[in-house]
């Protein structure tokens, strides 16, 4: 039954066979067929599963369009069907999927990729486990050689090509406002809602996409603190990641108390989790 369920929703062109396979394990009743009855869980089985794709895309949505949006939704679900217990998981593979199908999201293939990224850090972020904090003074006394710092599992480091973190924010508020007046009268019926795509440019845009008191984050991060970020998730100790950021760029005076600061600051949100 569970395979039957998960078949595309078009199924016009296997009626025939499907009807044969329903019916060997749903009995007819005085009002519906097997074939029918087992429509009912297929299309409620599908609704509920393509209506947490569009809870969880907003951005994707906006980028494509309802109509693109609404076949990439089936033919990824058709490829990917959910093997979860829970639907937070449904979009774990799209950006792969999307990668490996970039026809789904020409010709906006990039800015369509970042957005989709987001969106799943966003989805990381808020749920994703999170690890008593490191205290920053267990560190004053070890050997920076020697540390390795472990990010929270929550944190997801983006390197986009698009600001699609202001984007993203601009597009929920205004799903917001939407829905707090959906079922009021429009002032302006034909004054058309903004659209901020069109303004879009490509800038390169580093981002920490985190969780702090129970809320979702979007930081920016200059292209060194990525880079230093991005060395301790590879497993540098502090010492060779501060070493390589170092390397990379013209070193200010007061390098050593730029990074301090920076430690300082990310400490306090809770970033590092274990010293190992």
């Amino acid at each position: 039954m569970a395979t039957a369920l998960m078949q595309p929703l078009d199924l016009r062109a296997r009626r025939r066979a499907l009807r044969k396979e329903a019916e060997s394990f749903i009995k007819p009743n005085d009002r519906l067929t097997s074939l029918e009855r087992l429509e009912i869980y297929h299309r409620q089985y599908w609704i509920r599963l393509k209506d947490c794709f569009y809870d969880d895309y907003p951005g994707l949505r906006a980028v494509l369009g309802e109509r693109r949006f609404d076949r990439l939704t089936c033919a990824y679900l058709a490829r990917h069907p959910s093997q979860s217990f829970t639907l937070r998981n449904l979009g774990r593979r799209l950006v792969g999927f999307l990668e490996s199908e970039p026809h789904w999201i020409a010709p906006r293939r990039q800015l369509a990729l970042d957005m989709a990224r987001l969106e799943w850090a966003h989805i990381e972020a808020f749920d994703s486990e999170a690890v008593p904090p490191l205290e920053i003074n267990s560190l004053l006394n070890a050997d920076p050689a020697k540390i390795r710092l472990r990010l929270q599992p929550h944190l997801t480091l983006l390197q986009l090509h698009y600001e699609v973190d202001e984007l993203l924010i601009q597009i929920k508020h205004g799903e917001r406002l939407r829905n707090d007046a959906s079922n009021a009268v429009e002032l302006h019926p034909s004054r058309s809602r903004p659209r901020p795509l069109r303004h879009l440019r490509p800038k390169a845009v580093f981002l920490a996409v985190h969780r702090h008191d129970n809320t979702v984050f979007y930081k920016r991060l200059e292209p060194g603190q990525f880079r230093l970020f991005s060395a301790l998730r590879a497993n540098a100790t502090l010492a060779a990641a501060c070493q390589q950021w170092l390397e990379a760029e013209t070193a200010p005076a007061d390098a050593d108390a730029q990074i301090k600061s920076w430690f300082e600051a990310w400490a306090s949100l809770g970033w590092f989790c274990r010293l190992e």
